[in-house]
């Protein structure tokens, strides 16, 4: 079948990359990306599964308030961090 395509720039290069990295044609790449396309987007979506993330105690705040970054960092870094 015979038929006239647009494509943007961004496939076209995409396509030219892989029709010089496997030596081959344009139609047979362009054929192989489309199979491999519609085979893909003719396949059932597969549901997510939630993630669940166990919580952990990480302890009382070792610093007596973290609004004060500079105290963080002299506590984490030693008087010297600047």
């Amino acid at each position: 079948m015979r038929t006239t395509l647009t494509i943007d720039e961004d496939v076209a290069v995409q396509l030219q990359r892989l029709r010089r990295s496997r030596n081959r044609g344009l139609k047979q790449i362009v054929n192989e990306a489309l199979r491999r396309g519609l085979k893909q987007m003719s396949e059932e979506e597969k549901p997510y599964s939630n993630f669940r993330t166990r919580s952990v105690s990480l302890g009382r705040c070792l610093i007596g308030s973290i609004d004060d970054v500079s105290d963080a960092l002299a506590i984490a870094e030693g008087e010297n961090f600047r």
